[in-house]
């Protein structure tokens, strides 16, 4: 009588202990969540009021939705310093089409979307095919488009003041009797469609798969290149849409806006767990970064803390948030 041999057990155990510490890591990012949230209710009477409340949930979707879109982009192991300028130059182009050129709100929000696309077609053609660091092609884009912005507004903000239908992409209220904005629902739906992507289509799993090793994955037979290019454009247009959401808010594009909301991105995206070595991260883990962030930034200005300090205490989370990442890739390679 044969019988069939059981599955090895240490591959198993590693997988469980995988998941397990993929757990812990959005469970301690959520429960650090819930600290940052208590200290500023008790610190200031103001913070929980339902005004700030939405203000901090308008924060989020910028931060967000850039961190939603490199966090495929870290997964495989790289980096996206653009996304920030980028939004800036998306919200400029949808000013431009949509003020300048006259095109209907929709297809001119679209037609922005597709550009953050773009731009991220740009960047994987860098990586891809010219072989650059995703540092330095990135950083390259983010001089870019931060001059573009500047070039094609003329340095002066492009004002929606005649459209008034685009402001209700991020401030009206879709759902009847719904008091949060339709900022709001548009970031829980695009990080719902995201995490799908992510988790259950091709894109996801050779996402992973590139950021987990990446030469194996190419011989395996994969062609790496294409699917790369294909992730930084399919980042790309988040950046897209954040530049709409923050322009609808505004009720202007503003061509300088953008710089520094990468960072604030970047790190949203590493408190949620994802690796910046890669093969390693959830979309629901970076929507707890991105609120740790976006509730961070407002509760230092509730309790009036100097800007200069602010930027002292969110670069010692990102620090944080860096070298806890380093302690998880240390006790998975020992």
């Amino acid at each position: 009588m044969t019988t069939t041999p059981e599955a090895p057990a240490e591959p198993r155990q590693a997988g469980v202990a995988h998941r397990l510490r993929s757990s812990l890591q959005q469970f301690l990012a959520f429960g650090g969540l819930i600290v940052i949230f208590a200290f500023f209710a008790i610190a200031s009477p103001n913070f929980l009021t339902f005004g700030n409340f939405t203000s901090m949930l308008f924060s989020t979707v910028v931060i967000g939705l850039l961190a939603v879109g490199t966090t495929f982009v870290i997964i495989t192991a790289g980096i996206d310093l653009s996304i920030g300028t980028g939004m800036s130059l998306c919200a400029v182009m949808a000013g431009t089409f949509i003020v300048n050129w006259h095109i209907p709100v929709l297809p001119g929000v679209i037609l922005a979307i597709l550009f953050g696309g773009l731009i991220g077609l740009v960047n994987g053609l860098s990586v891809a095919l010219l072989k650059m660091p995703p540092f330095i092609a990135t950083l390259a884009m983010m001089l870019v488009a931060q001059g573009l912005a500047l070039v094609i507004s003329h340095s002066t903000p492009i004002y929606f003041d005649k459209q008034p239908g685009f402001y209700l992409i991020s401030t009206g209220n879709l759902i009847p009797g719904f008091r949060f904005p339709n900022a709001v629902i548009i970031l829980a739906v695009v990080a719902v469609i995201a995490a799908i992507v992510l988790g259950r289509t091709v894109l996801g799993r050779y996402t992973f798969s590139i950021g987990s090793n990446e030469e194996a994955t190419a011989i395996s037979g994969i062609n790496v290149r294409k699917w790369k290019i294909i992730i930084y454009a399919f980042a790309g247009l988040f950046t897209g849409l954040a530049g709409v959401m923050i322009s609808a808010r505004l009720g202007s594009a503003q061509p300088a806006l953008g710089q520094g909301y990468e960072l604030q991105a970047i790190a949203a995206v590493v408190i949620g767990g994802t690796s910046l070595f890669g093969g390693k991260g959830s979309i629901l883990g970076t929507v707890i970064g991105a609120l740790i962030m976006s509730v961070l930034n407002n509760g230092l200005q509730i309790i009036s803390v100097p800007q200069e300090w602010q930027n002292v205490v969110l670069g010692i989370v990102i620090l944080a948030a860096v070298y806890t990442d380093n302690l998880r890739r240390r006790g998975v390679t020992a």
